[in-house]
């Protein structure tokens, strides 16, 4: 313990988790007034993270308002049954939790935690919040999990900042419409397993909303106002008692998993078949046919259908993969009416023109899972888009013109039919830093690990692995505006040698090629001159060049276990670095 405390002293971070307390020390609430005899008084800090999580704690005393620098405070998992009236004097304490204990209520106090932004009392024994947590205006993050809430404050609506809110498992009938109006930029909100019977009509001023769980409630509708929630991503409605969907549904373009099983709906609308969505849960409703344009959901990877009583198709192909169930379900569209992937289908061109639209803010162009065949030109004639998704179509080739897309970082090109590596292309991207070509045809190469250079002192690293050919490549693509990376780590790359291009980057301070299967070090290792740590460990490398020991003083850092070292002697290698560049110089012959 008086080891713990005296790290504390020097670091202001006290971690006492998992040590079966009953109590808190005395000498936490006075640990600068400890100080020990070969301790500088004056070097103390004070406590600002503390940690007593995983204890058997029943009481937190009045002295914790001592810790008057704390901004960290976690007491989950204890024994409490209530909290002091001094946590209220931590003014500047910006984290908080009390979670898994059994607090009855937390006290009015906490309202003069005016710093902070995150609150955990889940797990609790609670019937309501504090009506002061209002005062806490920088409040980002609340969590009340678990507990027997059966109201929200009002005083909540002051609570702007609000981006995650988790609310599951109370006694909530109702979402009050003037609260949620106030939290504007909320990302993820999660009212499930309440008693909540009717959804909020507000709902669609949240139009920064990401995830939204109201699962298992009894909610007899979903407003038309849901339209509102551009941003939806994750939508959970099962386990309610939802009798129809809003044709607004179909409204919500960024939506990828829609679970509303255990419902009891009749009919899936036509208008939610525009949804670009990967999961679509429709298990245990009354549904007793499906609208063939859901066939035209081609992102869908995932249909659940189970306990429907659906009649007008075979259960096998309800019971089936979910693309054999698409295909079928296209098949019984008019003749007239196209699906998705082929070249003049008005849906098609709908979608592309929205995530068009969409990119302009956002900067990222999504176009993943449309059947496409060629790359449109939307690419690369709209402006500044940062990241291009074109994953699950049947793009063959890159088209020239995309060299021009001089900001674009990531580019996801999975799941195509590209034959031959675009190198002419990437080279021309000059921010480019993340790459995925997995699940295409490349016919050359077995493994290709690119290093692009970016920033002012990163590499951004990335592995592609396809299963023809036998050779093993590197390929360096520095960005025209920075050759000079400071970092560089290709290891479990399986290289047997270093690429000349690694060696030629003479600004280069760590280098780690670990892990790979590397029998040798090249004399011109003497070319990386500011490089500080090098780390060879378990590759084969059984002798070291002579050239090596140029790297003093530099080199700081020398990792060679893991290696068949025979060169050099066992008590030269144990003397650490130092000693093995002396060494390897002093075998250098003289000039």
């Amino acid at each position: 313990m008086d080891r713990l405390l005296k790290q504390a002293r020097s670091s202001g971070s006290l971690n006492l988790s998992n040590r079966s307390l009953r109590e808190v020390p005395n000498e936490v609430y006075k640990n600068l007034e400890v100080v020990g005899e070969d301790e500088k008084w004056w070097e103390g800090v004070e406590l600002q993270k503390l940690i007593l999580a995983h204890n058997e704690l029943e009481v937190l005393r009045e002295d914790v308002k001592n810790l008057t620098m704390l901004s960290i405070l976690n007491i989950s998992h204890n024994k409490l049954s209530s909290l002091p009236a001094a946590i209220g004097e931590l003014s500047l304490l910006k984290s908080l939790d009390v979670s898994f204990n059994s607090l009855t209520c937390i006290p009015e106090d906490i309202g003069s935690l005016t710093s902070l932004v995150k609150l955990d009392c889940s797990n609790n024994l609670l019937n309501e919040l504090p009506h002061s947590l209002g005062n806490c205006i920088d409040l980002m993050e609340l969590k009340a999990t678990n507990n027997s809430i059966a109201k929200l404050p009002d005083e909540l609506a002051k609570c702007l900042k609000l981006i995650k809110v988790d609310i599951e498992g109370n006694k909530l009938t109702i979402i009050p419409e003037n609260i949620l109006r106030c939290w504007t930029i909320l990302t993820e909100f999660n009212a499930a397993k309440n008693l909540l019977t009717t959804f909020p009509d507000s709902i669609g001023v949240l139009t920064k909303l990401i995830r939204l769980d109201f699962h298992q409630n009894k909610i007899l509708l979903i407003p038309s106002s849901i339209m509102g929630c551009c941003s939806l991503a994750e939508f959970y409605m099962g386990t309610n008692m939802l009798s129809s969907l809003p044709e607004e549904l179909g409204a919500l373009s960024r939506l990828g998993t829609l679970d509303l099983h255990s419902n009891q709906l009749k009919e899936f609308p036509v208008e939610a078949c525009k949804l670009q969505l990967s999961v679509l849960d429709l298990s245990n409703n009354s549904l007793s046919s499906l609208p063939p344009e859901i066939g035209n959901m081609t992102s869908l990877r995932k249909l659940l259908l189970n306990g429907n009583p659906i009649r007008t198709i075979r259960s096998s192909l309800v019971s089936g993969p979910t693309l054999a169930l698409l295909k079928y379900l296209r098949s019984r569209l008019s003749s007239t009416a196209e699906a998705p992937g082929s070249s003049s289908s008005p849906i098609k061109v709908d979608v592309i023109a929205k995530a068009t639209r969409l990119s302009l803010s956002s900067k990222e162009l999504s176009l993943s899972g449309l059947g496409l065949t060629t790359v449109p030109s939307t690419v690369w004639e709209t402006d500044e888009v940062v990241k291009v998704d074109l994953s699950r179509n049947s793009i063959t080739e890159l088209p020239n013109e995309m060299t021009t897309c001089s900001s674009l970082q990531v580019l996801i090109l999975s799941g195509n039919k590209i034959t031959q590596w675009p190198g002419v292309i990437l080279s021309s991207l000059p921010s480019l830093s993340s790459l995925k070509l997995d699940n295409n045809p490349l016919s050359k190469v077995k493994c290709i690990w690119m290093l692009f250079l970016y920033g002012q002192n990163h590499v951004g690293m990335m592995g592609l692995q396809w299963y023809r050919g036998i050779t093993s490549d590197v390929v360096l693509f520095p960005s025209p505006a920075n050759k000079h990376p400071y970092q560089l780590r290709p290891l479990r790359m399986k290289l047997s040698h270093i690429p000349p291009s690694i060696l030629s980057l003479q600004q280069l301070r760590v280098l780690d090629l670990s892990q790979n299967l590397l029998v040798s070090l090249p004399e011109d290792v003497r070319n990386l001159t500011c490089l500080q740590e090098l780390n060879l460990s378990n590759n084969n490398i059984a002798a070291l060049p002579s050239e090596l020991g140029l790297l003093d003083p530099h080199l700081q850092v020398l990792k060679l276990d893991g290696n068949p070292l025979r060169s050099i002697r066992r008590p030269v290698l144990d003397r650490g670095t130092k000693a093995i560049l002396k060494y390897l110089k002093d075998k250098l012959p003289e000039q």
